[in-house]
């Protein structure tokens, strides 16, 4: 399935974030309403895959020519997952076998395959 969003990294949060509004808390949560309105499932075992959008200083034949290809930057793919995996199960320990790779969007979403 592909779902269109725009994949955001768990920030680390304190207790004043909840009433402090950082900004990236605030993009963390819209993230997690919207993974949450588009009732994103992760069926088990799943191959997750982020694809993250480009930087707006890169040409556009860069752009074209990176589409698809390996995310080696920030931010970190454990932190994409754990966003992931918090806004879609209250309690994620039934989840087992989750393959995931990040790489570089024209489009930013998220697929996930069974």
């Amino acid at each position: 399935m592909i779902y269109a969003v725009a994949p955001v990294a768990k920030p680390r949060m304190t207790q004043r974030d909840k009433w402090k509004k950082r900004a990236c808390v605030m993009r963390y949560r819209a993230f997690c309403d919207k993974v949450r309105a588009l009732r994103v499932a992760l069926p088990q075992p799943c191959r997750v895959v982020f694809y993250l959008p480009m930087p707006r200083s890169w040409s556009e034949t860069r752009k074209v020519k990176s589409d698809g290809e390996p995310h080696a930057v920030r931010p970190d793919l454990d932190n994409l997952c754990k966003a992931l995996f918090d806004a879609v199960c209250r309690n994620d320990a039934h989840l087992w076998n989750v393959q995931a790779e990040k790489r570089w969007g024209l489009k930013p979403r998220i697929e996930v395959e069974a």
